[in-house]
């Protein structure tokens, strides 16, 4: 009998944080902007959505941003169950909603 593997996780959603699965860095400049503690995004009450890792880094390539973890690591916030990425690069975003009777998008803030 064939044994039942999981596939890896390729998106995650932590309240308005939204990451998904690169094969590899785009292409740019790339500068890294924090490592060890890094803040994905700031909740409006003070609570942040943040990975503890020593070989972790942010990486900013134009707006883009970019999670480079060499092992896997956890998300976690205040409010939010923690969420444990795999290895490899993560493009993190917020989300973003439309509120069509003030014909506008605007920013989720968690």
């Amino acid at each position: 009998m064939k044994k039942k593997t999981s596939k890896a996780m390729k998106t995650f959603q932590q309240g308005d944080v939204v990451g998904r699965k690169l094969k590899a860095l785009p292409d740019g400049v790339a500068t890294v902007t924090g490592r060890k503690r890094l803040i994905l995004a700031h909740g409006e009450n003070g609570h942040s959505h943040v990975i503890e890792d020593d070989e972790a880094e942010l990486i900013q390539i134009g707006e883009r941003m970019l999670l480079k973890l060499a092992k896997a690591a956890t998300v976690k916030h205040e409010e939010h169950g923690p969420i444990t990425l795999t290895p490899g690069i993560w493009e993190i975003g917020r989300v973003r909603e439309f509120d069509w009777l003030q014909n506008m998008e605007r920013q989720v803030i968690d």
